[in-house]
């Protein structure tokens, strides 16, 4: 594959979780992946699982300033950015009437005020190339309200408007926008939580209806087709990923 042929995807929070399982499908596709995370163990134990078309970056998203120079840098080292998704995010639980300012803004500004900043300098660069793909990661939070997460459920809910308005301006650029909502996927922490609330794992598999949790393949599948030219005529959308979870009764 020509060096010009070859697609480069930036994933924040690529280090674990969701955004690992789209690391590794994009890798697998050929495609040149930079995992952005926190936590340098974290985006090294990636890369050894990931192989030479993982590149990864040890970065704050919080830190809005230095995001154009981190973009900046990134445009320069690899020549374009094909592909962002933007996967990083913090949750926090915790009773609606506990909730510091300090906690909603914390949240707010890691899941949203980070998503807006990094998606505006990619796109500067998209608009440059003429084509690009935004894929925003949203949440059952955005399609229900779920008590205890009042934060989170804020952000996400901007995540997903943000998807609609960013593709309005962006898409007659070349730069289609798409967002996917994960419902209850197996992950290790996921586990953890519902194991030890045996009264919401029963809640959350009683009303998917296909009676069982996902895994991140199936999210990082959706992820990858938003990403590739088999969603050419597709922006603005919103797809669950949720065995039904959110239509489910």
């Amino acid at each position: 594959m020509n060096q010009q042929s070859q697609k480069v995807a930036i994933v924040t929070g690529g280090g674990s979780g969701l955004g690992l399982a789209t690391s590794q499908k994009f890798v697998n596709e050929g495609i040149k992946t930079i995992i952005i995370g926190r936590d340098p163990k974290k985006l090294e134990n990636a890369k050894k699982e990931l192989g030479e078309l993982a590149f990864p970056i040890s970065f704050d998203l919080s830190n809005l300033a230095k995001i154009p120079e981190l973009i900046d840098g990134i445009k320069k080292e690899f020549g374009k950015i094909d592909i962002l998704v933007n996967n990083a995010g913090i949750n926090m639980k915790k009773n609606f009437l506990e909730v510091s300012d300090e906690d909603f803004f914390h949240v707010i500004n890691t899941n949203v005020f980070s998503v807006f900043a990094i998606s505006r300098e990619v796109s500067k660069v998209m608009v440059e190339q003429g084509n690009g793909s935004i894929i925003m990661i949203s949440s059952m939070a955005a399609k229900y309200g779920i008590p205890k997460v009042i934060a989170y459920t804020a952000a996400k809910t901007a995540i997903e408007g943000m998807t609609k308005a960013m593709a309005v301006e962006l898409s007659p650029l070349g730069i289609r926008v798409n967002c996917v909502a994960p419902g209850f996927i197996f992950t290790a922490m996921s586990s953890k939580a519902l194991d030890a609330d045996p009264e919401r794992k029963n809640k959350v598999l009683g009303r998917t209806p296909m009676g069982k949790l996902g895994i991140p393949a199936d999210v990082a599948e959706a992820v990858y087709y938003f990403a590739t030219s088999s969603s050419d005529y597709v922006t603005g959308t919103s797809l669950a990923v949720d065995g039904g979870n959110s239509i489910g009764f």
